[in-house]
This record gives C-alpha cells, structure tokens and sequence, in this order.
C-alpha cells in the first residue's frame, strides 16, 4: 500500500474525530487515486462524510487505499466514466463482497453508488449495486445516511426498504423489469409491493453556494489544483447534451458568497485555479470574477477554465487567460452546418466562430480547441462540407492561431430530447472524411474512438440485461472485439448490438430508466425532439423516431 498519496495531500476542511459507534464505511473511486483524487464529485462527498462524527470513512482506489475496517457497513462507488464497472467488481471481489447484490447477505455491507454515469442510466449496472443515489450529493447524501442510522440494526430486506423510502434514493432489488421477449423492448417496471415508490425523483441542489476542492495535492492528475464549480447545469439546453438536461436548473454560485471565499482559501495552498462548469463564461457576474482574479496580488496564478460559450470569448477573457499561463481555449462549435445547429438548438453562427478566434489571438493565446461532432440526427453529406468550411474559414480569419478540432459520433443519452436516436453508422466514414479533408490544411483533427462511441451507446441506452453480457465482457477484456464475442455467446438472451445502439426508438416504447425521474418529464423531451426534427430536409423525416 501507497501512502504517500495521502502524505502529499493539503486539506481544506477539518476531518471529525469519529464517534465510538461511528457507521463504517468506505467510498472508492473505481479508477487510480491520481485519477480519482482530481475529481471534484469524489473530493466533495468524501469530505462531507469526514466531517461527519457519525460516519468513519476510509478511501479506496485501485491502487491505493486508506486503512479499512474489518466489517464496512456503508461501501460507496463514485462512477464518472462508464468503463470503470470494471473496477468496481474487481474492487468487490477483493473486498470478497459478492459483486451481485442478490448474492449479498446480512453481513455484506449495503453497496452505494452514485456519479454522472449512474445517474443517468443506471439499469446496465443495477444488478451490482443495493443502492444508487440519483441526483446532486448536497442533500441526498445527509437522508441517506441519516435514513441508514435508523435501521442499522435491521436485516438486510427492512433497510433497503426503508432506504427507498428516501426521495432519490432507488434500490433497484425492489422493482422489477418485464420484456416483451428475451431479446425485445421492455415491457413494463414496477415495484415488487405498494409501499416501494413507482418512480424515483432525481434530486436537485438549488442552492448558490457551489462545490469547490477539499484537498489539493501535487499526486492529483492536474497537479496541485484547486477546482472551483462557477455554475452547474447549462442553459442552452443542446438538445443530445447531457450535462444540461440532467442537471437542469442552470444554477450559478455566488461571487460573493462562494467564490471569492472558495478561491481565496484555495489559493492559499496554490497557485492553480481550475474554474469549472459546462458553460462558465455565462456566470451572470463572470466579469467580475474575472476582475477580483486579475488583481495583482493574484498575477503568479496559472488559470484554467473549461469549456466556454462562444460568443462570450472576448479580448479580456483572452488577455487574463494568456496572462495565467493558459496557451488555449476550449468552444463547442458541433458543426460548421447552420441546419445541423438548428436541429441541436446551438443558438451560434459562423461569424461568432471567426470573431472568437480572432479575439482569443489578440488578447494572446496561441491556440484554440473547438469541439465538434458527427452522426448528429438530421445530418447529410453537404454538413461536412460546411464543417470543412468553417475550419478554413477560422483559419484564413485568425492565421497563426493553432486550431484543433476534437470530433466525437453523437452517442443517444437518456433524459435528453435525442434518447430515441441511435447512433449513425456513417459516422465512422465522416470522421475519416473531415480527417482527409482537414489534415492537408494543417488543421489538427483529433477524432474520438468510433468503437468508444458503440460501447457508449451500449451503456447509455442498455437495461438490465446487460449486467450478464458485462460480467462476460470482463472476462474476455474491454475491446469492441470482446463486446461483439459477448453478443454472441448470448444470442437470443438477450437483444443484438444493433437495438441498443443503432436502432431509432419508437417514442411511445417504455424506456430502461422509465422509472427515473429526470428534471424534465418525457413529454417535454418529446417536445423538444419535435422541435429538432422539424428542421430535418423532407428526405430524412422518415429517419425520426416513429410516434406509434
């Protein structure tokens, strides 16, 4: 064991001195501790449960942990990238916990999960857990462990029952899941007895004082960082984005009250600030967190900031960032297509694109990622041309600016207006194509891993039979080539590949998360789905979800 992990580590909040009878507990991060360590979801609920004198908590990851207790009560897993299942079961079995929740007894202890992934979807997953905490951590962790004192001494059946009693907390034992044949659509789901909620609220934070780090140490992926959340959510609302539409409201932390004294204490420790959020730069008061930080007693700080909204890349921005030692800057452009931004409700044109770039060169930096996509609904050949276009535009506009143009495949998630879509399997050929057409035009084009994008789809669309074919996946590695073998070792089990993932949904078909309440019901979605296809070209109307 590494402990020279936690040595490095400077804490920003005082740990509790645990009570005699403290719940023993363990919260893993199913990844390595440099990896874990530098996610600001994981930093924050552990920290809360430090500070508690009720809960004695240990940290694990896959290659280091803390001292464990004997006999755990409470075993928790923050999930933030899908493939990490597989260290969950790993991480399991070497806790000798049986990795199915059916397989556990009373002294096993209630295994908990939470994070983007599970959040989302968390039916391909739903076997392995006895609990998953759908929603923000703020209050639904407190209920939960506050729900779990109180029937401790319980068997195992009294607590998961009372623990699905609490408002985001699902127990996925306690519903089941009917098809309409082995390897057909679901069918119906609903819990095994009256007293079990028929649907699960998501919860919501909607306070103004947002996350920010609780340690900051120099064995972190970004070393020595302090993470502080500006905004949570986005308005914008693209109708395939996730971290919008499930994470609705858009919510901003207060200058005054968050901030300001969230930064000051990080950068007592620190000299690097992470500003973080899905679209930071439309922070109400962004000017003037962007003035409190170009003081001078702050001029020695490295700044980096995530994405950011186009049309808000101003000269400033750009000079304050090339001053902190930041060399680029990231914009989600999608498309260089008019149609496509229209389909996805990216509210951007073109000139905005060129008037970034030309803004980001003369406050200084020397480089500008944009983030595109392929296989988005309603897309034809002539939009690649238009994306091409852009590029060379920008290029001609902002000459010696470094341009980088990420592109991933549109991957369908659940809670979105394009859950219903599968993915485009010309998506791979349009990758290669803007590869050829942008290379030569010294453009630097990083394409997402096609392969990446099915497994993806797979997860975010899968139900639970999908927790048979990923037990088998582990076993023959984490290839597209063992996925495709796992398929079809269990041909006629359960649905192909091609349902999960390429095949456009019916709109009035039951959905594997049915019974998740994300922030906006489905009838919204269906609204806003309606609204996109409405700008598909007559040729592709028969392309959209049917309304049986």
């Amino acid at each position: 064991m590494t402990s020279s992990f936690f040595t490095a580590e400077r804490l920003l909040f005082t740990p509790a001195i645990p009570d005699t009878d403290a719940v023993p507990t363990i919260f893993a991060f199913p990844n390595e501790y440099t990896v874990g360590i530098t996610s600001l979801g994981y930093q924050v609920v552990w920290a809360t449960l430090a500070m508690r004198s009720d809960v004695q908590v240990s940290r694990l990851f896959t290659d280091t942990h803390e001292q464990l207790p004997r006999t755990p009560e409470l075993l928790g897993f923050s999930l933030s990238w899908e493939l990490d299942y597989v260290n969950v079961l790993n991480l399991l079995e070497s806790l000798e916990i049986p990795i199915r929740a059916n397989a556990r007894d009373n002294h096993h202890p209630i295994v908990f999960g939470g994070g983007p992934v599970l959040t989302a979807n968390p039916e391909p997953f739903a076997d392995f857990f006895d609990v998953i905490l759908l929603g923000d951590g703020e209050t639904l962790l407190g209920n939960f462990i506050e729900a779990y004192k109180e029937v401790r001494k319980g068997d195992r059946q009294t607590q998961l029952k009372a623990l699905a009693q609490v408002s985001g907390v699902y127990v996925p034992s306690l519903y089941e899941v009917e098809y309409h044949a082995l390897d057909g659509a679901v069918k119906l789901i609903q819990p095994i007895s009256p007293e079990i909620p028929a649907v699960v609220q998501k919860q919501t934070y909607r306070g103004n004082v947002l996350s920010a780090s609780t340690v900051v140490t120099e064995k972190a992926a970004w070393e020595n960082i302090f993470m502080v959340e500006v905004v949570r959510s986005c308005p914008e609302m693209c109708r395939f984005c996730l971290a919008s539409y499930l994470t609705l409201p858009f919510r901003t932390a207060s200058v005054e009250s968050s901030l300001i004294p969230a930064i000051e204490k990080g950068l007592s420790v620190t000299n690097r600030l992470g500003l973080l959020g899905a679209s930071v730069t439309q922070h109400p008061e962004f000017e003037a967190l962007l003035d409190y930080i170009n003081q001078p007693k702050y001029d020695d700080i490295r700044l980096s900031i995530s994405s950011v909204r186009t049309n808000t890349v101003t000269v400033q921005l750009a000079q304050t960032l090339a001053k902190r030692d930041t060399r680029s800057l990231t914009i989600a452009v999608e498309s260089g297509s008019e149609k496509l931004r229209r389909i996805i409700n990216k509210k951007l044109h073109n000139d905005e694109i060129i008037q970034a770039a030309l803004n980001a060169k003369a406050g200084g930096l020397s480089s500008l990622k944009l983030y595109g996509m392929v296989g988005i609904p309603g897309e034809e050949p002539e939009d690649l041309d238009a994306t091409v276009t852009m590029m060379r535009d920008i290029k001609k506009a902002a000459s010696g600016l470094r341009l980088t143009l990420g592109c991933s495949t549109f991957v369908p998630k659940g809670h979105t207006p394009f859950q219903w879509f599968g993915v485009n399997p010309q998506a791979e050929k349009r990758l290669q194509f803007l590869q050829k057409k942008l290379k030569p035009q010294g453009i630097d084009f990083r394409p997402e891993s096609y392969n990446w994008s099915i497994i993806q789809a797979l997860l975010s669309r899968g139900d639970r039979r999908l927790s048979h074919f990923l037990e088998l996946t582990r076993n023959f590695g984490d290839s597209l080539g063992s996925y495709k073998r796992a398929f079809k070792q269990l041909k006629g089990q359960i649905p192909d590949l091609d349902f999960y993932v390429h095949t456009n949904w019916s709109t009035d078909q039951i959905l594997p998360w049915n019974h998740l309440q994300g922030p906006l019901p489905q009838s919204t979605l269906q609204k806003h789905l309606a609204d996109a296809t409405s700008h598909f070209n007559s040729s592709q109307r028969e392309l959209q979800p049917l309304n049986n």
